[in-house]
């Protein structure tokens, strides 16, 4: 048994891609889309077609209107190949602006409703801000599913779980990266990896402390650098992975063992924590990693973002 499916006995795997034509071959049970994903299926060949039917079918509408609904018809027709759900994000330019990320998600599940799509298999995709935390709560509070993104604190995850958020996506290769590039030369790969991979461990406490306090909040796994962080996190709830990694697992014959168990973690004696506002930003603010990962991300995204606008524009 490859390690893929060995992967898929322990923990829900999803794909992390907009290329909606790969993932038949690794069969998913879910999918995951964000602005840079969008953006580079966008400008490939197979997709070009997808993007220009969607903006004539919309043309003379408001730039962010055709914007979201070019997100929801890659999302359609992932949905069309997963059985389960899609993650569509709001526009990282909203992360701290919590009316906005309210309207553009509202806008974004009554596109997918519409379309003739349920509630139930779309997650709305936003930055762990305390902004999107708490436009989340309210989202979550009328049946719209959310889908915390950019998480690299554990207050962050801990805010999310106290505001009944469906699922957070906590980052392990950008806690990877900043830890790698800050140790510099003193970086040791050999005995910083697995187990003790410091985005792997991130997860780790996240996903123990989620299990000992009974918060229902999903956990996935996201951003892999490697193989060896994905098998080290086998037995999380859900894993977000690309493409090459995921054709990587399928190539490897190698064991593969449930690392994360939810009966071990209720046993621990782990500390049940909450966080207000004031607590929630000095928290973050003291993470180091955390406060430069958050902001990195959300830049990075907005400036996707606004080349999706751009292509869009030139074509409307």
């Amino acid at each position: 048994m490859n390690q893929l499916d060995q992967l898929k006995q322990y923990t829900t795997v999803v794909a992390d891609t907009g290329n909606f034509k790969q993932l038949a071959q690794f069969a998913p049970r879910d999918a995951t889309t964000n602005p840079s994903l969008i953006l580079k299926a966008v400008q490939a060949a197979d997709y070009a077609p997808l993007l220009a039917d969607t903006v004539a079918a919309h043309r003379g509408q408001p730039l962010d209107a055709i914007v979201d609904q070019v997100l929801v018809r890659f999302g359609l027709e992932i949905l069309k190949v997963v059985p389960g759900r899609v993650s569509t994000e709001v526009d990282a330019r909203l992360s701290f602006d919590t009316a906005a990320t309210l309207a553009r998600a509202r806008r974004l599940m009554a596109l997918y409703e519409a379309a003739g799509i349920g509630r139930e298999r779309v997650l709305i995709k936003i930055a762990a801000t305390w902004e999107g935390i708490q436009a989340a709560k309210v989202l979550e509070a009328e049946g719209i599913r959310c889908n915390l993104t950019l998480l690299f604190a554990f207050c962050q995850a801990v805010a999310c779980g106290d505001a009944g958020v469906r699922l957070i996506s906590p980052f392990v290769g950008r806690i990877y990266d900043w830890y790698k590039k800050n140790a510099g030369a003193a970086w040791d790969e050999a005995a910083m990896a697995g187990p003790q991979d410091p985005g792997v461990r991130s997860v780790e406490a996240i996903y123990q402390h989620f299990k000992r306090h009974g918060i229902a909040t999903e956990v996935m796994g996201a951003s892999f650098r490697n193989v060896g962080q994905i098998t080290a996190l086998a037995g999380c709830d859900l894993l977000t992975i690309s493409p090459d990694l995921l054709s990587a697992l399928q190539a490897s014959e190698a064991p593969l063992n449930r690392r994360l168990d939810a009966a071990a973690a209720q046993a621990m004696d782990l500390p049940e924590l909450h966080y207000d506002e004031k607590a929630f930003r000095w928290a973050l603010n003291e993470d180091a990693m955390a406060t430069e990962k958050l902001a990195e991300g959300i830049r990075a995204f907005a400036v996707d973002a606004g080349k999706l606008d751009k292509m869009i524009q030139e074509l409307n």
